[in-house]
This record gives C-alpha cells, structure tokens and sequence, in this order.
C-alpha cells in the first residue's frame, strides 16, 4: 500500500537506495507511513485494503492501469493525449518520480443527498517524461477510495510544451469478456443526454455508436459479481467525455471529447500549462447499491467557492408547461398572464410549497418564441403578464418565483438580468436547451453559476450535460434534467416506462441530482400510454410517483400537474411536504431493473421510497438503521384492487429491530415516512 510521504518527490534514476531505507526507518520510528519502492509497478491500495490500482508501462512504454479487486482485474486502462502540434504524448515515456500523499476528512455538503461527507483515500502522483526530445512531461495523479478508483491527466508548466491544444485522450477502459454494459446511445456530441438504455455484453457492443455516461458495467466472472460504473468528476475547463466500442479490441472502450464548435483543426481542449483533465472516475462494488451511496464524484469536485451558503433553501416548485397550462372551474382564460400566476401562487401558499416557476408554451413568459429569434430581453414580461403585481402578489403569500429562461436568450445580457433578478426577489432560473458540453459550453457553464452565486439565484439545467460535481464547487445549482424524463409522455409513443423510470436512477443518477418533471396524477400502465400533450399521463402506479420523490435525488423537484388536479389525491399530503434535502442516504434493497428501495434522512425523520420495473418485487425491510426508541411509521402502499391512483394508508409502532413487509406490483412502488414516537403518541 502506498502511504502518505509529505511532498517529497523522488528522482527514482538517481535515488540512493541506502538513503532511502535510512529515511523509511526514521520515518517508522516517528510514527510516520512510508512510500512503496519507486519501482513499476507501482500499486495504491484503497484505505480499506480491498480495492486496488495499479501503474506500470508497457512493452512501447505507454502508461497503463489496472483496477483490481482481490483476484479479479476488473479494468485495464491505457492512458496518453493526442496533441496538435507537438503529436502523440503517450508511448517511450519513462517514470521520473513519484509523490505519495493520503488524506482523510470530513466536510460538510449545504445540499444534498448526504449533509457531510468523509473523503479518505490514498494518492499517487506519477511523473513521466519523454526518453527522446522534446522531453515533453506528463504526471497522472491516481486516487484509491474504498469505493472506486480516479484517475487525471496534469501538464506541468515546461518549456516544450506550454501551448495545450488537445485532439483527443488516448484513454482506454478494457472490460473482461463476460461483463454486460448499461448504455445510453447517443446519435452525437449536440445532445440533452435524452435517450434510452441499452444494456448488452461488452464486447458485442456496436463500434460506431456513442455512448454517454455514466456507464455502469455488470461483471459476473467465476460465480462473483462487482459492479463498475465509469464516469467523470471536477468538469471545469474541458470537453465533456463519451465513450465508444473499440473496433479492434471486444470489450474494450475507448473515451471520446466533445468538439469544440466552429474549427476545422480538430480541437476538443485548449488551454496552457499547468493544465489539468477532469478526474475519470471507476466506482466499484460489489453490490450496486453502494454505488447509489458514493460521494465519491462529490470528493473529486473542487470545494465550494460560496462562503455563506444559508440564502440557498431547496424546495419544491409547480411547473405550468407540463400540463399545457390546464385548469378547471377558474373565470379566466390560462395562459401566461397575471391571473394563472396568481392562481398557482395561491395554490403553493396552500400547501406549504415554497417556489412556482414562471416558463412559457408557444410564448416565453418574457415574449417571443422558445427558441429566440433575434434579441430578446429577459428583464421585461409579455404582455398579459403583470410581473411586478405577480411579485408583489407572491411575496404577500410567501412563495417564491423563479424563471425559465432559453440558454441563447439569456447569454448577451446575463449580467443584467441576473441584476435584476435579484432586485425582484428571484429564487433561481431554470436554463434550457444548451445540449453541448464541449469546452467552451462548459466554461460558460461554470460562469454562469458563478455570477447567479454572485446574485443569490440558485440553478437549474435543463437541455443539459450530466453533473460533475459542479453542485459542490458552486451549490446554488441545485439540480439537472439530462435525462430522458417524463416530459416524454407528452409526445413519444413510448414514453417513460417503469424500467426506465427505475434505470435512471441507477445508471443516471450516479452522476448526480436529477431533475425529472415529476408528480402527475394521471396514472396508466405502458399498454395503456398514449401520447397526450394537454394532460399528460405518466406510467406506473400512484407509488411509483410518489417514490420518484424519495429514491431521485432531487433538490427542486417539481409538482408538473395542474392545482386542481391535486384535489384530493391519494399521496398528495406526502409529496407537498417531502424535504428536498438530505442528511444522510441508505439504499435498503437494489436490483437493476427489477427494484430499488432507499432510505433517506432529514433531521429525526427518515423517509422511504421504491420502486419496480415490469414485474412485481416482496420484500422484507429491517429498519436497524432507526436510532432511539419507538417510531412511527407511515406507509403508502399501492392499492392495485382499487386501481393505479389508490393507496393503502397505515400506520405501526416500529423500532430498530422490525421490519416492514412491503409488497409492490409491477411499476408499483411504495413511500413511507418514519417519525419518533413523541408523548402524544404514547
């Protein structure tokens, strides 16, 4: 195992060896761990000794990887960078030093599925230098958690390489024969992350199909199943990454840049040295729902830049566009005007719902188009739509207003409108259809959050890449779409089915938070799907809904259906009053399309949330997790007798030594909120 030894980088050519046993005894003797030999391979050992990575050079002395778990080599990486001018920078390299480190701490996270995080894991910089001229440098930084392994590329300032402008990463990830892939086909690199998962073996894979990720792989070899998800973590100044089946190689995939717009180089990356790669992040498990639980794209993230984060209060918000702005038994016509803002307003500050979000249908709600067509301002409403009377009107009911905004509209005159939301007393925007995540989208990505920070907004993308750990550099941003989501059953024959419904949360969601057009009332099953712009349906039962509230991590998660059809709805006082933010997460029971059960905890009270794909899921839940005496339970249960929108209400004395039979149909669910017992309920 390496071990942590300070910032000491060793010349491995010249070093000493009697020297450096000398120096590893003083360091015994002071109670200070020690480095491994500088010799390849060099392998980093995760805190709990099970996971492992391994550095070595191959036969043309090009950096390679491997990922080990016990005796099974679940990975095998090969690394380097095509650059434009100074050519390939990955074969006839040597080690020149190393530099070991290990950290382990705590920190606390303002929103999110955990309210802190332990971050402990061993470090391993490697120094690589060309044996022939120009003697251009490269280090890979490795890093061991007990739940994964990561992986970056860093330039170093040098005189023969300055100027970084990146073709493409030479960065492989070879998968053992018998592994099956979860993957989301993409038809390119302009893309809102939008599709369907496509789940196959790893080397019958289509080469010429691209792949988003994350990418979760099923390995069973020799009777015993780890699960490996790839993804990316510390997006700040590149190009996003997919991946693609290599032609030559089954089972092996190879990582591919999002192009920069607009030049004929080929250029995925430009930037000067010291320049650093976002982390390739192998999480690893044997089971999937550890992977569910992992902060390990949190702890590779930049920390917060926002000092005082209090102004930022996740919550629910209604959501008009969804429902094609229905309402019933009103005396005015819907739409984007000033009495249905009123009404929704009314409707939030009825039921405790802290945030309604102004957007548009064939018009914005700041006029014109949804794509704009030439200049559009931001600052100033459509007509019909009195916005300082509806800001007036909100702050009177105490709730607050956010705005959906389109990317291209907001862009020339960002500064001024994110001035003058602030003066208005704007919770956050919503910003839509970007659909890239090349360098350059990525920075304004990034500029974007900062100056909403700047104006106490807060954040959400929609029409977006998948996160990246940019909610812990800048938590303002709250959650994204990227996303095939139930907007989908507005308008596709398919729509979302239970399956996917439930994928997402274990391919998708391993990302980060999930935005995902939730809370219709209108339930039906696949067979009975029909495309419905006004009204929508969604697919699956009335607990499978209400789950999406529990099992997403979601930390603005919408109420899309209309107010009235709330009225009465089985389910409806738990989802207007489930938190948005967490202090700590369980998953309780998983299965990859067949079922997902996940405890979430805010303050004393934990709540409960599954679902199920095409087939019905019993189980048995112990609740150890339960601290203290006697609690209470409340359990919504689908009530298939009585039809897809009823619900079985009950409620049981438990403690941490029950447990809870729960029974769910197929595209069923269930949700439960589990209180302490207080005085009253003795």
């Amino acid at each position: 195992m390496l071990k942590p030894c300070g910032e000491m980088m060793r010349n491995i050519t010249t070093v000493d060896v009697r020297r450096w046993l000398l120096v590893w005894c003083l360091q015994l003797m002071a109670g200070l761990p020690a480095c491994a030999e500088d010799t390849e391979p060099l392998t980093l050992t995760s805190p709990n000794g099970q996971l492992q990575v391994t550095f070595e050079l191959d036969e043309q002395a090009r950096p390679k990887l491997i990922v080990t778990k016990g005796d099974a080599e679940l990975v095998q990486t090969t690394l380097g960078l095509e650059l434009a001018e100074s050519g390939t920078l990955a074969a006839g390299l040597e080690v020149t030093g190393t530099k070991c480190t290990s950290r382990d701490r705590e920190y606390q996270i303002p929103v999110g599925k955990n309210s802190s995080a332990r971050d402990r894991h061993e470090e391993l910089v490697v120094a690589l230098r060309e044996q022939s001229d120009p003697h251009r440098e490269l280090e890979i930084e490795l890093r061991a958690f007990d739940d994964g392994v990561a992986f970056r590329y860093r330039i170093p300032q040098q005189p023969s390489l300055s100027d970084v402008v990146l073709l493409d990463e030479l960065t492989t990830f070879q998968f053992r024969p018998a592994a099956r892939a979860h993957l989301l086909p993409l038809k390119g690199y302009t893309t809102p992350y939008e599709a369907y998962y496509l789940t196959q073996g790893v080397t019958e894979v289509d080469p010429k199909k691209l792949f988003g990720v994350p990418m979760l792989v099923e390995d069973t070899t020799a009777g015993e199943t780890e699960w490996v998800a790839l993804t990316e973590a510390d997006l700040t100044d590149y190009a996003g990454m997919y991946v693609a089946a290599d032609q030559d190689s089954p089972g092996r995939f190879v990582a591919k840049l999002s192009p920069l717009p607009g030049r004929d180089d080929g250029a995925k990356v430009i930037g000067q040295a010291p320049f650093a790669s976002p982390w390739r992040v192998l999480m690893v498990a044997s089971d999937v729902g550890p992977l569910i639980e992992s902060d390990i794209v949190f702890h590779l993230s930049s920390p917060s830049k926002i000092a005082d984060t209090s102004w930022i209060q996740p919550g629910a918000t209604t959501f008009t566009w969804w429902n094609h702005y229905t309402l019933e038994d009103v005396d005015f016509e819907p739409g984007v005007n000033t009495a249905t803002m009123k009404h929704y307003i009314d409707f939030c500050a009825e039921h405790g719902l802290p945030y309604h979000t102004l957007d548009g249908l064939d018009v914005t709600w700041y006029g014109g188009p949804i794509a704009p067509i030439g200049p559009t301002d931001v600052t100033t409403a459509v007509d019909g739509l009195d916005l300082p009377e509806v800001l007036r009107y909100a702050a009177e009911k105490g709730v607050k207003l956010r705005l959906w905004v389109h990317w291209k509209a907001l862009q020339p005159q960002l500064d001024k409108a994110f001035e003058a939301y602030e003066k208005w007393g704007i919770e956050g925007v919503m910003i839509d259809f970007m659909d890239r995540d090349d360098q350059e989208m990525v920075r304004w990505y990034h500029e974007v959050a900062e100056k909403a920070a700047q104006h106490h907004l807060t954040v959400t993308w929609h029409g977006a890449y998948k996160p990246t750990g940019m909610e812990r550099t800048w938590p303002n941003v709250l959650s994204y779409e990227a996303a095939l989501n139930q907007e989908y059953n507005k308008w596709s024959e398919v729509g979302t089915p239970p399956t996917h419904n439930l994928q997402i949360a274990f391919i998708r969601m391993l990302a980060g938070p999930l935005d995902y057009h939730q809370g219709g009332m209108r339930n039906v099953m696949p067979e009975q799907h029909r495309p419905n712009n006004r009204m929508p349906t969604v697919q699956g039962t009335r607990g499978h809904q209400l789950a999406m509230y529990v099992v997403y991590q979601n930390h603005l998660p919408m109420l899309v259906d209309y107010p009235e059809a709330y009225h009465g709805q089985a389910g409806f006082d738990f989802l207007a009053k489930v938190p948005t933010t967490w202090d700590e997460t369980r998953v309780l029971h998983a299965e990859v399309d067949k079922c997902l059960v996940i405890a979430r905890r805010s303050g004393d009270d934990w709540y409960l949330g599954g679902m199920t794909g095409d087939k019905a899921c019993s189980l048995t839940l112990p609740l150890e997790f339960l601290a203290g005496d006697s609690h209470v339970a409340k359990l919504y249960l689908d009530d298939s007798a009585s039809g897809l929108t009823s619900l079985q209400e009950s409620e049981q004395v438990v403690d941490s030594t029950d447990s809870l039979p729960i029974a769910m149909p197929r595209g069923g669910g269930f949700v439960a909120k589990i209180t302490p017992k207080t005085a009253e309920q003795e």
